[in-house]
């Protein structure tokens, strides 16, 4: 990796997002209003906003994080904007790794965001650590961004890379175990589960939000998490190529 093309990599992205407020205001202000949706819809009974509202502190950044980074790496491609770069003197990870950096930045700022104003404003009460709890919602936006650049590859328009929304998020979000436990479901869709990235997710969330846990178990799920990333983001560098001519 070197430092000065990652970085200025890393700059033009962010500037490119600093000039679209429709995305800042998709990124920064959505997964907060959907958290206070969710709080206000079972203000009824407190306990169940307290034992999902843990866990969806990571899974709506993850969510529009991967939305915004598949949407915005597949602009690149299709503007001839990666094509230019491949042909200038740089690594493919040096350009990988600073989109990665840049959207990183954005997906922390998000995720801390929205801890925030689940902790603070909601009044979000959680059996483990707050810190722990944040840290794994800037994990999950991570995730979520490395898993975008990696379908961008897939898709040839935006309305291709927004179906992978459907495709691939929502059937994890049902098989994670947010909605039922995952011992309760049939024996086929625990193996399928078993395969995705947001299972993992998802359990040390709970593990930290709910049972206050902070052991083995979430250190396993931490670390299948990070693994994940950096395989996704691996993969992403596969996609790209160089024009010679």
């Amino acid at each position: 990796m070197t430092v000065r093309p990652t970085a200025a990599t890393a700059e033009r992205v962010l500037r490119q997002l600093r000039r679209d407020p429709r995305t800042l205001a998709l990124v920064f202000l959505v997964p907060p209003l959907l958290l206070t949706l969710v709080k206000y819809v079972f203000e009824g009974d407190a306990t169940v906003f307290d034992r999902i509202g843990g866990p969806l502190v990571g899974l709506f950044p993850f969510i529009s994080m991967f939305l915004v980074t598949s949407i915005a790496m597949l602009r690149e491609r299709t503007s001839g904007t990666l094509e230019r770069l491949m042909t200038m003197p740089i690594a493919k990870l040096d350009l990988l790794l600073g989109y990665g950096v840049a959207f990183a930045h954005v997906a922390a700022v998000q995720a801390s965001i929205s801890s925030a104003v689940a902790l603070g404003l909601l009044g979000l009460t959680v059996t483990g650590s707050t810190a722990a709890l944040i840290g794994l919602a800037i994990a999950n936006a991570v995730l979520g961004m490395a898993l975008g650049l990696f379908v961008s590859a897939f898709a040839t328009t935006e309305f291709q890379a927004v179906q992978f929304l459907p495709a691939f998020v929502l059937p994890q979000i049902l098989l994670c175990g947010l909605i039922t436990p995952r011992g309760q479901m049939a024996t086929a869709l625990r193996w399928i589960s078993d395969a995705l990235p947001l299972t993992y997710a998802y359990d040390a969330l709970h593990r930290v939000a709910s049972l206050g846990e902070l052991n083995r178990a979430v250190a396993a799920d931490t670390a299948v998490v990070v693994g994940l990333t950096l395989v996704a983001l691996g993969l992403g560098a596969t996609t790209l190529w160089r024009r010679t001519g």
